[in-house]
């Protein structure tokens, strides 16, 4: 998983004293350079298994948000909340007058978007005065947009829970490795100390990893609901102007004038 991919950077193997540009190893350290003394490359099971307990649900988390990503990423696109060619072709024929109420309410009904939704609630309200019409666009956009949030709040729980796993482990972590000072003469000897900080480290870089990404795409899905909501308001408010009370007498006003000129 990608946002795994920064913990892959923990743990790389050393550079050796004895390869080119180093220098030459001295006596004393020969020993502690041959090939089953030097650390190994570290993969990402071993790293998420030194991570202990709480890289579990940090996975879990990893997972999720992964999971909701792309389902918000496939929902959230513009070509399906707002289709270009059933709007333009709509709007037109409304203007042009070439529909009446139950052909528009068919039109939307047949289409089922989330704007056709929208146009539908105030084609229910055709001949009404522009404000009942606006209102029920009003209503209905507000409707959509609930719709157009969900599942946004988990990004926002998955970057508050994150950092907070994380910061458990720390602090599992650290009592793992006061209890191997206090079991045994640690002092000394990092490598009785070096499970213990290991998973304070771990587990703190995996939260980050997961709180970082969540907070950044939570922002920008937010934002794009925001964008989407203004858009269909726009494109609601050309309805009211189309078949409302108002607009339709205007209409019949201009049609003998037509006539007498034509």
């Amino acid at each position: 998983m990608w946002i795994l991919i920064p913990l892959l950077l923990v743990g790389q193997t050393p550079a050796r004293a004895d390869e080119p540009g180093t220098g030459a190893p001295s006596p004393e350290t020969a020993a502690e350079l041959r090939p089953d003394s030097v650390i190994p490359t570290r993969n990402l099971l071993s790293i998420i298994k030194d991570g202990g307990y709480l890289m579990l649900p940090l996975l879990v988390c990893s997972f999720t948000l992964l999971v909701f990503t792309f389902e918000r990423a496939i929902s959230l696109r513009g070509g399906r909340i707002i289709p270009s060619p059933f709007v333009k072709r709509f709007l037109l024929q409304l203007q042009e007058g070439q529909l009446d109420k139950e052909q528009a309410l068919a039109l939307c009904q047949d289409n089922g978007s989330p704007v056709a939704k929208l146009f539908a609630a105030g084609v229910r309200k055709w001949g009404k005065s522009g404000v009942e019409v606006e209102q029920a666009i009003l209503d209905a956009g507000e409707r959509v947009a609930n719709e157009l949030r969900r599942f946004i709040r988990v990004f926002n729980g998955l970057a508050t829970v994150s950092p907070l796993l994380g910061l458990l482990g720390t602090v599992f972590g650290i009592i793992r490795a006061f209890n191997d000072i206090a079991v045994s003469d640690a002092m000394g000897r990092m490598e009785l100390l070096s499970r213990g900080i290991s998973e304070a480290l771990l587990t703190t870089a995996m939260g980050l990893t997961v709180a970082i990404p969540s907070v950044c795409l939570y922002m920008y899905f937010v934002s794009c609901v925001d964008r989407l909501a203004m858009r269909l308001d726009a494109l609601g408010q050309e309805v009211v102007g189309a078949i409302s009370a108002e607009a339709l007498h205007e209409a019949a006003l201009k049609k003998p004038s037509r006539k007498k000129a034509a």
